[in-house]
């Protein structure tokens, strides 16, 4: 890439919730001599927050204002050709996302974004990885909570295993990561949500065109599993597989890098203590989805919470995430890691998305380009700057005696 473009990075999308965050924490912790700039439609907006970020930081009163629109393609190529690394909060991606991906790849600009939607991340690759491929454009989709604890723990869990002799070249190798969170949801996840659930259909064709397009492997195997809700004596808690795009991003990482094993396999959960919650969020969530296939009551839904709404700072200090994992290889042994941290939907969310941007950015990493994960793009790296920054990558001796109390 080109180092003498004007900025190292762009935040677009930077006055929704999310963004707003983004920024505040770029704000705070970007290097010095770091050149970034926020991106928008709404330059009014744009203006206000920039006043918001001088009062963190006095060198922010100049921060350069770019005038782009998720729906003029000329904008953001003007914005990827402008910059290094860009950075997109616009959700739901599936109807705001395709434009901006396909300026930096044509343009050869890395692009990250925070989507948890498979269907997205799956069209992307057909329309777009070849080209980011040929000007080697990295397009790192999903680098908030979904799906950075569960991509890096993954690595960090293989890393540690092979570190104590239990990770063979050549091995077998298994892994189960079990999640649990408190904390609530802003507009924009909550319409990026109701969309995946309407498009059952359209996202198991991409998926179809995408296995077709990238079948993985031939020397190697790579599965992910789920099964039956079970109790599991590991998690000590019900174990509930999660159809969410983070044992997918996990699988591509295990996919494009051979040190995971020659047969790797993982399975994702949510970890739920009590039964009586269990069905209860089952029951919610299946209702839920039932509403999404109806058009006018999806749309009635999603004014509930209008995206640019979220939890207020109260409820995010009250918020918190762990994700614990098991690993196991054909030497016989087990390692037990976890990943945790705060408020995971939007105060950890924004410092995962900035520190992956300063990470391809900043980092000397691997050569990679196309769609690729955060795992394949910048590894340790982001691991090592994530732990700098508060969220705890630790070994466990042992399974937990038991779960957190906190709920």
């Amino acid at each position: 890439m080109d180092a003498e473009r004007p900025y190292d990075l762009v935040l677009f999308g930077a006055t929704g919730f999310t963004g707003a965050l983004t920024a505040e924490y770029l704000a705070r912790h970007a290097p010095a001599g770091c050149r970034w700039a926020l991106a928008g439609r709404d330059r009014a907006k744009l203006e206000a927050l920039r006043t918001r970020l001088a009062s963190l930081d006095p060198g922010c009163a100049g921060l350069p204002l770019l005038a782009a629109d998720a729906a003029d393609p000329v904008s953001l190529r003007e914005v990827a050709a402008a910059a290094r690394v860009v950075v997109s909060t616009v959700g739901p991606y599936l109807q705001h996302g395709e434009p901006l991906v396909a300026a930096c790849a044509d343009a050869g600009t890395d692009y990250l974004d925070l989507t948890g939607e498979p269907e997205f991340v799956d069209r992307m690759y057909l329309l777009h990885h070849r080209r980011a491929v040929e000007t080697g454009a990295r397009l790192v989709h999903s680098c908030g909570f979904d799906s950075v604890p569960h991509d890096l723990g993954v690595l960090f869990t293989l890393e540690r295993m092979r570190e104590r002799g239990a990770l063979p070249d050549g091995a077998t190798v298994s892994v189960r990561g079990f999640v649990r969170a408190g904390g609530t949801f802003s507009g924009g996840t909550f319409a990026s949500a109701l969309t995946v659930m309407s498009r059952r259909g359209a996202a198991a064709r991409a998926a179809r065109a995408r296995r077709a397009a990238d079948p993985g492997p031939a020397d190697r195997r790579i599965s992910v599993t789920a099964g039956p809700v079970r109790r599991s004596a590991e998690a000590r808690a019900w174990a509930v597989p999660l159809p969410t795009i983070d044992p997918l991003v996990v699988a591509r990482s295990a996919a494009a890098r051979p040190d995971y094993g020659r047969a790797f396999r993982y399975g994702h959960y949510a970890a739920v203590r009590r039964l009586p919650v269990l069905l209860a969020g089952g029951a919610g969530l299946a209702l839920l989805a039932l509403a999404a296939q109806l058009p006018a009551l999806r749309r009635t839904l999603t004014r509930l919470r209008k995206p640019g709404a979220g939890p207020t700072a109260e409820q995010r200090a009250d918020s918190w995430f762990t994700v614990r994992f098991v690993g196991e290889s054909g030497a016989g042994r087990r390692l037990f890691t976890e990943v945790s941290g705060g408020d995971p939907g939007y105060t950890e969310t924004a410092k995962m998305l900035a520190e992956s941007a300063l990470s391809l950015a900043f980092d000397e990493l691997p050569a990679s380009a196309g769609q690729v994960t955060p795992a394949v793009a910048m590894g340790t790296a982001l691991i090592d700057r994530l732990t700098a920054a508060g969220l705890s990558f630790t070994v466990l001796d042992a399974p937990p005696a038991a779960a957190p109390s906190r709920g």
